[in-house]
This record gives C-alpha cells, sequence and structure tokens, in this order.
C-alpha cells in the first residue's frame, strides 16, 4: 500500500461542478487500486455532491491531517478546510468570491502538502478565474502575501512553488502537447516565439516524457506560420527562431523533429510518429486536444466524453488537472462527465511513479 502515490485532489469552485465529479471519480472503485486519493476541500460541499449524483452510499471522511486518511473503495477521504461556514446559503453555479476563495485555498493547502512531501502528486478540478480574482482582489492579497490576480492554476503553482521555467502539456492519452505561450493575446504570442523559449519548452517536453517512462522520446515542434513560412514568404520565425532552438536542441542529444506544418503535426501525432508536440501558442494545442476530447453526442444533445488532462510541467511537484471549466449549466443535475478527471488522476500516478523510480 505504501508504494501507490497518494494524490491530493482538490475540490476546484464549489459553486462548479468540481465536487460531483470528484464523488463520481471516486465512486470507481478501480482508482484506489492505482492511487490512494485525498481530496482537499471542505467536506460539507462533498457531502452535498454525493446528494445531488445520488452517491450517499459513500462515506465522506472529514480527516484533519494526511495521516488521518482510511484510503479505501467506498469512503472519500477529505482533509477538510471549514471553507463555507454556512452551505444553506451559499448558492451553486454563481461566480462568488466565497467560492472563488476557496477554490484557492484548496490550490493553496495542496501546493503547501507537495512541497512537504506529504503527498505525491496534485490533482486540481476548475476554478472560475473570475470569482478567485474577486475575491483575492476584495481580500487585498491571497490571504495577505500580496497578490491580487493570477491567469490560473499554472501561475498559483508557479508562485508558490518559486519556479521560473515551467509550461502547460495537454495529454489525451498519447497524444500530447506543450506550449511556448498560453494565456496572452495572439498578437503577443506570436512575438514570444523566441529561440531561447521555444529550446526551454522543447527540454521541458523531452524531460516530462522521460518522467514518463518514455526511453527516447521524439519531440515535434509545429511552426507558427502557415505551412512553415513557405522559405519565409509567409513570415519569418521558422527560419530565424524556430529551427535554431530544434538544432540547439539536436545538440543537447534530444530528438527534435521540424519545424513540422501545424496543419498535419496533429493528424501525425495522432499516428503515432511523435510522442510529444510543441505548439507555438494557446490554441494551436488546445483546439485539436479538445477536438478529440470533448465528444458530443448530437442525438442524445448531451456531453459523450469529455476527457483530457491538463499538466504543468518543470515544477518540483506534479500538478495534473481536468482539461474543461466549472461546468456551471451541469451543476446540480448529476450529468457531469468524470473521464478528465479519472485520466487526471491517473496521470499523476504515473508520473509519481516515475519519479520515485
Amino acid at each position: 500500500m505504501k508504494q501507490i502515490p497518494i494524490v491530493g485532489i482538490t475540490m476546484g469552485d464549489p459553486a462548479g461542478n468540481g465536487p460531483e465529479i470528484t464523488v463520481k471519480a471516486l465512486a470507481h472503485t478501480d482508482v484506489y487500486e492505482r492511487v490512494r486519493p485525498l481530496v482537499v476541500g471542505d467536506a460539507k460541499i462533498i457531502e452535498q455532491a454525493a446528494r445531488l449524483v445520488g452517491r450517499e452510499d459513500i462515506r465522506i471522511h472529514r480527516c484533519e491531517t494526511v495521516s488521518d486518511a482510511e484510503f479505501k473503495p467506498g469512503i472519500i477521504d477529505v482533509l477538510h478546510m471549514e471553507l463555507i461556514p454556512d452551505i444553506s446559503k451559499f448558492k451553486l453555479a454563481t461566480v462568488s468570491k466565497e467560492g472563488g476563495m476557496a477554490a484557492f485555498q484548496c490550490v493553496r493547502k495542496v501546493i503547501e502538502l507537495a512541497m512537504a512531501g506529504e503527498i505525491d502528486a496534485t490533482c486540481t478540478n476548475a476554478l472560475n478565474k473570475e470569482a478567485m480574482n474577486m475575491a483575492l482582489l476584495a481580500d487585498g492579497g491571497a490571504r495577505s502575501d500580496g497578490h491580487t490576480h493570477f491567469d490560473g492554476h499554472t501561475e498559483i503553482y508557479a508562485t508558490y512553488t518559486g519556479t521560473k521555467r515551467y509550461t502547460m502539456m495537454l495529454a489525451h492519452h498519447d497524444l500530447r502537447v506543450v506550449h511556448v505561450s498560453t494565456h496572452c493575446a495572439l498578437r503577443e504570442a506570436c512575438d514570444r516565439v523566441k529561440k531561447a523559449r521555444v529550446l526551454e519548452v522543447i527540454e521541458l517536453a523531452y524531460q516530462a516524457c522521460r518522467g514518463m517512462g518514455i526511453e527516447a522520446p521524439r519531440v515535434a515542434v509545429a511552426g507558427l506560420n502557415p505551412h512553415c513560412g513557405e522559405g519565409g514568404l509567409f513570415g519569418r520565425e521558422e527560419i530565424e527562431e524556430i529551427t535554431p532552438a530544434i538544432e540547439a536542441a539536436k545538440a543537447k542529444g534530444i530528438n527534435a523533429i521540424g519545424p513540422v506544418p501545424p496543419d498535419s503535426v496533429f493528424s501525425e501525432g495522432l499516428g503515432g510518429w511523435y510522442d510529444i508536440i510543441v505548439c507555438m501558442y494557446h490554441d494551436q494545442g488546445h483546439i485539436p486536444l479538445k477536438t478529440v476530447g470533448f465528444v458530443y453526442d448530437r442525438d442524445k444533445k448531451e456531453w459523450k466524453a469529455v476527457e483530457g488532462v491538463n499538466i504543468t510541467l518543470g515544477l518540483p511537484i506534479i500538478r495534473t488537472s481536468v482539461d474543461h471549466g466549472t461546468g456551471f449549466a451541469l451543476v446540480g443535475t448529476g450529468k457531469s462527465n468524470e473521464l478528465s478527471l479519472l485520466n487526471a488522476i491517473d496521470y499523476a500516478a504515473r508520473m509519481a511513479g516515475g519519479k520515485k523510480s
């Protein structure tokens, strides 16, 4: 049992579907064969979520410390934080400062546990950025440490682990993408395509694959411009920034391939040509991953699958996440899909195992 990694799972925004999909995910008893899950959040919210999804049979076990957890199927261990004092007055599916601060405090706590070595990996449910930043601004900073704004989970983790070199990785089974830039305007994203940053992300991608047990990772590097610039006709970023970064990576022993035209690199990735793809900006990587991972059933008019994992690379601790938002439209219906969270938990376990070995 001690060899099975402990994964801390944040409940996400309590007004969103994070608590519900957490209950649904941990209702899969086989999860406990791969991880020892510990939910970080308000136990009252998780109890409410269990009722909403019709799983009152699952016992919610409040823990004060990690050592209190039982890690048994049929029981959800919750490291209890008193975040929502009066649950009867808390509104679901609503942006609020209370919900935003609760989600933020869960993230702070799970980072603290991982940095202290009490848990082996972290896995986050979605938070609402508007709610969180509204709460931080009203609070005058993240509980007096001066931070009044974060773009999202990635920046929170980077800040509280003191990490300077990091990037986002998305994964749908063995299709993986990493990003040179993420949350910035597209005009700015083009300006961020510089040799040093592209090389940095190639290295992070290579290290991530090695950490997952891939001995000789094949790292494809997408171009920025149509047809990779067509020899400079449609832009010179491939010539002046991306290709020099690829050559520098090769000199370090990394099997970096490209630049590969963006309109074909993902089909090739799905075909097994590469282990990971370096993308130049947010949507270049997000659109193909969500196209294959998010499957909508036209006839039933519901999501058949919402799969994909968001992973932050470069941190001293492991962080995986669902690859979707807070799902306010589905809160309370019991229809929220837990596949993305299950995938994220499995990735956390895989990365924790790789780190130990």
